[in-house]
């Protein structure tokens, strides 16, 4: 029952930790007994029957028939041997499983004691935690209770602090109200003011940018009359320029055709339908930069002899104005035909 507490007996062994154990246990108790019972209650073995004599002087045979009685009393004896054997190891065996269902018995006391405890302070244990859950329970709505009673305290001291802004803030837009019409009377004053003064200012500009205009005007006409001027003058030099330079081309195009002409030896295999186009590249020295094939005779041997003639002259004859030479000579195409070199 709950609230009493049973006697414990020191028996001055460790206490079973669980009933699984005390089962556990009863039950190699119980093997032990057993193999033991098992041992006692074999029969033992008879002995094997012999003869011992001891030869001290000659004496007479017995007769058959008192040996015959002999071996019927020592068999006798045996077997009242063998009966009180079996008799004291039954009584043995009982006495064991007497004691084994005992030990059983208190094992199953201890253990039943044990659950007891275990369930009592199980439920002194559930008892505690209730409690301590009841004071926590408490204790939290306690707290609940205070910060609900300090929330409804901010809050109230919030609404008395947004109606005394709120006040503040009415009589502060009020006062703005009113210096903001003093100020748009003022600014409006201060516009007609500015719009008259701007006004005339406007009617000043005005007539200062019509006569800029006009100033304007005739200065622009006259930049256009030299500017023309001037178009005229750089575009008649511009063809006199490039006059001089067509014609100076065409001279040192010749000199380089009859340089060529005298450096190249057609194959014998060449005809008048041959025709090979190279493109030649040079320095500002006249010196070849390069020389590379874009129009092919068709035949190997013409291409390679126009090739080996363009590249026998050391020297290209080139004009000295720097403009001709990039524009004509800097690259160029030349063909070898036979009848004609272009």
């Amino acid at each position: 029952m709950k609230g009493h507490k049973r006697d414990i007996v020191s028996t001055g062994k460790a206490p079973l930790k669980s009933p699984v154990a005390v089962s556990v246990g009863l039950h190699l108790l119980v093997f032990g007994i057993a193999l033991a019972g098992w041992s006692w209650n074999t029969p033992p073995e008879p002995e094997p029957r012999s003869i011992s004599a001891r030869l001290i002087s000659p004496a007479p045979r017995p007769t058959p028939v008192v040996e015959e009685q002999d071996e019927a009393d020592k068999e006798q004896e045996r077997k009242q041997a063998q009966a009180r054997e079996r008799e004291e190891a039954e009584r043995q065996r009982q006495a064991e499983e007497k004691a084994r269902q005992e030990a059983e018995r208190k094992a199953q006391e201890e253990a039943r004691r044990r659950e007891e405890e275990r369930r009592q302070q199980e439920a002194q244990a559930k008892e505690l935690a209730e409690k301590q859950a009841r004071e926590r329970e408490a204790a939290r709505q306690k707290a609940e209770a205070e910060a609900k009673e300090r929330e409804r305290q901010k809050a109230e001291e919030e609404r008395k602090r947004q109606e005394e802004a709120k006040r503040r803030a009415e009589e502060e837009k009020r006062r703005q109200e009113e210096q903001r019409k003093k100020e748009e009377a003022e600014r409006q004053r201060r516009e007609e003011e500015a719009r008259k003064e701007a006004e005339r200012k406007r009617l000043e500009a005005e007539r200062r940018l019509r006569e800029q205009q006009l100033e304007a005007l005739a200065d622009q006409a006259r930049q256009e009359r030299e500017a023309e001027a001037r178009r005229q003058q750089e575009a008649a030099a511009a063809r006199a320029r490039e006059a001089q330079m067509l014609s100076e081309s065409e001279k040192y195009q010749a000199l380089i055709r009859e340089r060529l002409s005298q450096a190249w030896y057609p194959p014998s295999s060449a005809t008048e339908n041959m025709t090979a186009r190279l493109q030649i590249t040079l320095l500002p020295t006249g010196e070849l930069a390069s020389v590379k094939l874009v129009g092919s005779s068709g035949n190997t041997a013409f291409d390679n002899s126009a090739l080996s003639a363009v590249r026998s002259l050391n020297r290209y004859p080139i004009p000295d104005n720097r403009d001709t030479f990039e524009r004509y000579f800097r690259q160029f195409t030349i063909e070898f035909n036979p009848q004609r070199l272009r």
